[in-house]
């Protein structure tokens, strides 16, 4: 770790984009100037996921004008998690960072990445101090998440760190190395480890357009996240199922004793009625948290590519060269 503090490391930007042909012309070349004057060698990566609009015309046109640029077209819109993961995939460098096409993401925080790789720290992520672009309920749903997913879970995801962040090579490595399909990437970054600093931030305002990523698409990932990284639902699922048994004897034992002692007639169609509906609807809900998971399963066993490159322009950084192994003696 020590013989980091002098050393001045090649970085790959990873940078997933959809939709955003109105902030890569500004975006792009504000993140090159500052990784120029801190890295010795730069790639960024733009990852065009499937964009509707002209990202791809505009992130081509940047790589003709500046060299460190790399563009991976994605066949289709494969989501965040996956562009990420494409991303992370294609890097070369000693280290990574993790950045929004948007432009809400300070390259003023890059140094102070920078400054604690250098001291040893292996993952460096930014938290954010406040959720003031978001709606009070994506805040409170989001805030809610956090508190869920980690609870009773050894592997603590930092609530509100997102995926701006710095990761040395060999978190990177470890990263690629997960062989899940259904990638939620802020449960990944906690699960591999290394040592890790969290530097708060104030996202900036948007450079163009309006977020792709609403309540709906917050929802999505937060299933992903759940079926992923927690099985509390099926632990709750299974302590609602005991304590019902045992209100049910309990209540069948009360409805014989007042029988026998008062003689109290047992109420039939009403008491039949209720507790049926209400049980039919604990075993729907029941089945739709199992499905959840099993789905999720199903989609692991497939084995599909997490994503597929149509075409990639650029040259980008070459490959780490690998440290020699001794020869076997004869």
């Amino acid at each position: 770790m020590t013989s980091r503090q002098h050393r001045t490391p090649s970085v790959s930007c990873v940078l997933p984009a959809f939709n955003e042909a109105g902030n890569l012309p500004n975006v792009v070349p504000e993140i090159l100037q500052a990784l120029r004057g801190l890295f010795s060698t730069v790639e960024l990566i733009i990852i065009d996921d499937g964009s509707r609009d002209d990202t791809l015309k505009v992130a081509r046109g940047l790589s003709e004008i500046h060299p460190e640029v790399v563009v991976l077209e994605l066949s289709r819109n494969f989501g965040k998690e996956c562009a990420l993961t494409a991303g992370l995939q294609a890097a070369q460098g000693d280290v990574v960072v993790l950045m929004d096409a948007d432009g809400q993401h300070p390259v003023t925080l890059l140094p102070e990445m920078l400054a604690h790789w250098q001291k040893g720290m292996d993952v460096v992520y930014a938290v954010r101090r406040t959720r003031l672009d978001q709606s009070p309920l994506q805040r409170h749903l989001t805030g809610l998440f956090y508190e869920l997913v980690n609870f009773g879970n050894r592997v603590k995801i930092p609530a509100h760190a997102g995926d701006f962040r710095l990761m040395d090579r060999a978190v990177v490595a470890a990263l690629n190395a997960l062989p899940e399909r259904n990638r939620f990437m802020k449960g990944l970054y906690a699960w591999v480890g290394f040592p890790s600093i969290a530097i708060d931030y104030e996202p900036l305002l948007r450079q163009a357009g309006k977020s792709n990523f609403g309540l709906m698409g917050s929802v999505k990932l937060a299933l992903t996240g759940f079926t992923a990284f927690s099985i509390a639902p099926l632990r709750l699922l299974a302590l609602l199922g005991l304590a019902m048994a045992v209100l049910s004897v309990a209540y069948g034992f009360w409805i014989t004793f007042e029988y026998f002692a008062w003689g109290i007639d047992v109420p039939g169609y009403a008491t039949v009625m209720v507790s049926t509906m209400f049980l039919s609807g604990v075993q729907m809900l029941g089945l739709g948290i199992v499905a959840e998971y099993v789905g999720r399963i199903y989609e692991e066993v497939k084995q599909r590519p997490t994503f597929l490159v149509r075409q990639r322009d650029g040259a980008g950084l070459p490959a780490p060269v690998k440290a020699p192994t001794d020869a076997p003696q004869r």
